[in-house]
């Protein structure tokens, strides 16, 4: 399949933190050639085959995506629930999702709207609690959501949402952008680059639970203990909230370099190192300071010795809801920049950050 078909795939696979099982069978399936490894935490280690003394160089992205989990079954079917990620209450009622039971069978539902007939005077001045949200699969009672349809305590529920191409401007839309896209870069990367030419060890690591506090990177850092990470993640893109001067997360204008967020300040060698690196690969780049939000490198760059990490965005409108929207040159681009980062790195090099 091609880059766009593979993002497509990934994109409508359901994968909310914690259950990630679907996302993480699709990239074993297709990536037969490495050596694939699970954990208990749901991460996925994917290295080549070919022994190697390398220093190694993980590839990180992490596969599950903003979600739900099922709290309790009312007496009249409806099902209540509780976030998994960083949701913003607006973003939830009225829209369709997909509760996945226990016999991995997806059932659609519709986040309960109340009508405005049915509203007094106060709840129309003001946002809905999440405690007042249920979800409706059609059904009237308790025993039919339970005994027809297999819903239970604990089942995962995620966007219903199909992706979708539009060639004339080449941009994607669909769901779980942050952080899918990432996922298909690792796996393009480790398929295109060369590793008998590389002076280092490439590993790919596919982190779960990232929306919930970066836990699998926190465990992957710990097992590999990587000399350099390289951190992919579907970024908040600005610019339909920011004029053209202010924005720095435009999609179709380039690559995001974080220098600071919640839970990094990045090394400004590292920084410059990659910076070259693009300039000289004629690849467009834009450099963010965020005082919210984190990313995988949060946990990478303070794990073990302290490892130089560098995280590489690719801006996406309308993270944590339903419809995102993404440049496929940026997409490309990142693909192109994480294989250069991987012929240049040296353990000199890494050595000297």
């Amino acid at each position: 399949m091609n880059k766009i078909e593979l993002l497509e795939s990934l994109s409508n696979l359901h994968g909310a933190p914690g259950h990630e099982h679907e996302v993480i069978e699709f990239i074993k399936d297709n990536m037969k050639d490495f050596n694939c490894k699970r954990d208990s935490i749901n991460n996925l280690y994917i290295r080549n085959p070919k022994e190697s003394n390398k220093v190694k160089v993980v590839l990180d992205c992490h596969s599950d995506e903003v979600g739900f989990i099922v709290e309790g079954i009312k007496e009249n079917g409806t099902i209540t629930f509780l976030p998994l990620g960083g949701w913003h209450i607006t973003n939830i009622p009225a829209h369709s999702v997909i509760i996945k039971n226990f016999k991995n069978e997806h059932i659609k539902g519709v986040v309960s709207s109340k009508p405005p007939h049915f509203m007094t005077a106060e709840e129309k001045q003001r946002l809905p609690k999440m405690e007042e949200l249920v979800i409706d699969i059609g059904t009237s009672s308790y025993k039919e959501t339970t005994e027809l349809y297999g819903i239970e305590v604990g089942n995962p529920i995620t966007p219903d949402v199909l992706f979708s191409y539009d060639k004339k401007i080449d941009v994607v839309r669909g769901k779980a952008f942050d952080n899918r896209l990432g996922c298909a870069i690792v796996m393009e990367i480790l398929k295109e680059v060369d590793f008998d030419k590389l002076d280092v060890n490439p590993i790919g690591v596919i982190s779960s639970q990232e929306e919930v506090g970066l836990r699998g990177a926190q465990v992957a850092a710990n097992k590999i203990k990587p000399d350099f990470a390289i951190i992919f993640e579907g970024s908040p893109a600005d610019d339909t909230f920011k004029d053209s001067f202010s924005s720095k997360g435009a999609i179709g204008k380039g690559i995001q370099l974080r220098v600071l967020d919640a839970g990094m300040v990045s090394n400004p060698k590292v920084q410059e190192f990659v910076k070259n690196i693009a300039k000289k690969n004629n690849i467009p780049y834009q450099v963010i300071a965020r005082s919210g939000g984190s990313t995988n490198g949060g946990k990478y760059h303070i794990a073990e010795k302290s490892i130089p990490t560098v995280v590489i965005g690719i801006p996406t409108r309308y993270i944590h809801t339903h419809y995102t929207y993404a440049s496929v040159k940026d997409y490309k681009d990142a693909i192109v920049l994480g294989k250069r980062l991987l012929e240049e790195l040296t353990e000199e090099t890494i050595k000297n950050f």
